[in-house]
């Protein structure tokens, strides 16, 4: 079969999307090497990452061909990438990234539509109006055009049905797993040079993900302040607004010396710093997944994190959940697993327990009956189009490319 997938993410992003989209490619390519797969690139960027996909005999890349679209490479993606699905021969299309090209349900080409998480309608105040009307269609229109609605787990699964509607045989839950460089155990020599690069501390706490509101940071910070005075806390991620709030509280209660945020650390890096640590805690209120819980307990990592979202699909019964607002129940949290060896052991045994459900071989084979489930004909998934309206679409695109 030739599988085509829209390789935007894949190419410009390092993290998050484009993480998933390059990871997704690599396993299918790698475990199921009877399909070839096509990837649709509106614009070419310099990305090694990318570049190692096409290692692939079965992969390849395409871009706009004409001057017009790669000028307007927005458009392509959105719009006239058909023809180009059509003229390659695809059989199946995957938006790998929340949204599906305008009209493909009339091109006779199948459509699969990850869907990540819909944190826009579920926090509206971290996104603009004009952010939130604009995916609202995208992911609306996808999941109601699509052949089959992939969600990253559970919780996205049940975001989709509640405000979209979207019947739950509709939709099936294939997870995340991370790159396989967590696995691999890093050099003592490596960890010292490391460690010495970004002066990281002896014993300390460790947080990855982009420093904002809704990750949580501050959480984990205030309830430093319980934990004894030789263990630190450093959080690792993109620098937002928020890291003034941060940087005021810890500046105002003492604790300058032992919360130290990196922002930028190359991604090669990160094992390394997930190997140093002695604790993972992801207080974040809301994810789709949560990827960074998968990279530490990789990394053999005890994992605290909060309740409310997904964050227990990601990390498993044995590890600690607490209340985004509980500080109390945080700072108790870390106590326990820096002080309880038994615990410890048990949490990172577990873990490792947990992982396989996450392995390769096992998201390959899930993602290709996905795929499978779209050539089967059932009369109750036909789909309700009336309802979308792309004249919508026009405006709010040309809206947002005008700002």
């Amino acid at each position: 079969m030739i599988i085509g997938l829209d390789a935007k993410r894949a190419m410009a992003n390092q993290t998050g999307l484009g993480n998933y989209s390059r990871y997704m490619v690599d396993i299918l390519a790698t475990y199921h090497q009877s399909n070839n797969y096509r990837l649709f690139v509106p614009k070419e960027k310099k990305n090694s990452s990318f570049d190692k996909l096409l290692h692939h005999k079965n992969v390849r890349s395409l871009f706009p061909q004409s001057t017009t679209m790669k000028r307007f490479s927005s458009l392509w993606r959105t719009w006239f990438i058909k023809k180009d699905l059509v003229r390659s021969g695809v059989q199946l299309y995957h938006g790998l990234s929340n949204e599906l090209p305008i009209g493909i349900h009339k091109t006779g080409i199948k459509s699969v539509v990850t869907i990540h998480d819909l944190i826009f309608l579920r926090y509206p105040e971290y996104y603009t109006p004009i952010d939130r009307k604009i995916y609202n269609f995208k992911f609306r229109y996808a999941c109601h055009v699509a052949d089959r609605i992939v969600a990253i787990s559970e919780c996205t699964k049940r975001d989709i049905m509640h405000f979209y509607h979207i019947p739950e045989e509709k939709i099936d839950v294939v997870y995340q797993g991370c790159d396989p460089q967590y696995s691999v155990k890093v050099s003592e020599a490596c960890k010292a040079e490391i460690k010495a690069r970004y002066n990281l501390p002896d014993k300390f706490i460790l947080n990855v993900g982009s420093i904002e509101p809704r990750k949580n940071l501050m959480l984990a910070v205030r309830a430093l302040k319980d934990v004894p005075s030789d263990v630190h806390l450093v959080a690792i991620g993109r620098k937002t607004s928020y890291v003034n709030e941060i940087t005021d509280y810890i500046n105002e209660n003492g604790l300058a010396d032992r919360v130290h945020l990196i922002h930028n650390l190359p991604h090669k890096d990160l094992p390394a710093v997930y190997q140093l640590a002695t604790l993972f805690v992801y207080p974040s209120r809301f994810e789709g997944f949560g990827i960074p819980i998968i990279e530490a307990m990789h990394s053999q990592l005890p994992v605290i994190a909060a309740t409310g979202s997904c964050l227990e699909e990601a990390g498993g019964k044995d590890s600690l959940y607490v209340d985004p607002d509980d500080v109390a129940g945080m700072a108790e949290a870390m106590n326990r697993v820096l002080t309880d060896r038994a615990l410890r052991e048990k949490m990172i045994t577990s873990g490792n327990l947990y992982l396989k459900r996450f392995q390769e071989n096992v998201l390959a084979d899930s993602m290709t009956k996905v795929y499978a489930k779209c050539f089967e004909r059932s009369e109750s998934m036909v789909i309700n189009r009336k309802d979308i309206q792309v004249e919508d679409f026009r405006m709010d695109w040309k809206r947002r490319h005008s700002l």
